[in-house]
């Protein structure tokens, strides 16, 4: 629960969340009282929280002031599906990287500053780095695409159980 709250807010949400937990239900101004964060912040995260299915809330309206106060409270059953969502996402990214890296030919210069440049651009760069001039070289990339590999097919075999 704390690495989701981390994920979607920060610190501050990972201490909403334990507010929350702790509490069981509560309005955004006792979450205030139990963080020390500014309401305007405890707000943005219960919202991002919701957002997310991580807090549901209930609207009641006072009947002295007429205005609408939320009742928050956690959903730890929704936390399976943020994640398996997040995996989701992650793989995609993955994959796209992978078939990236697989497709081109990558030239370096070898200077830690610099960046790698595809074979398209190291021939319009004369294969000269634009940023240090050296001479490009061929960079072999095998190392990244198992690694990128192996995630992703772990990725798969999780998104699977």
């Amino acid at each position: 629960m704390r690495k989701m709250a981390n994920i979607i807010g920060g610190e501050d949400a990972v201490r909403v969340v334990m507010a929350l937990k702790d509490m069981g239900e509560a309005t955004d101004d006792q979450i205030l009282a139990k963080t020390t964060i500014k309401l305007n912040d405890v707000r943005k995260i219960l919202f991002k929280l919701y957002d997310h299915s991580i807090v549901q809330c209930d609207r009641i309206r006072d009947e002295k002031t007429g205005w609408i106060i939320f009742h928050w409270r956690l959903q730890p059953d929704q936390l399976e599906s943020f994640i398996r969502n997040y995996k989701r996402r992650i793989r995609k990214i993955l994959e796209i990287r992978l078939n990236y890296e697989m497709s081109h030919d990558f030239y370096y210069c070898y200077t830690p500053t610099c960046s790698k440049v595809t074979f398209e651009d190291a021939m319009e760069l004369v294969f000269r780095c634009p940023n240090c001039s050296n001479s490009l070289q061929h960079f072999d990339n095998s190392s990244i695409i198992n690694v990128l590999d192996k995630r992703v097919k772990q990725l798969d075999k999780e998104l699977k159980e």
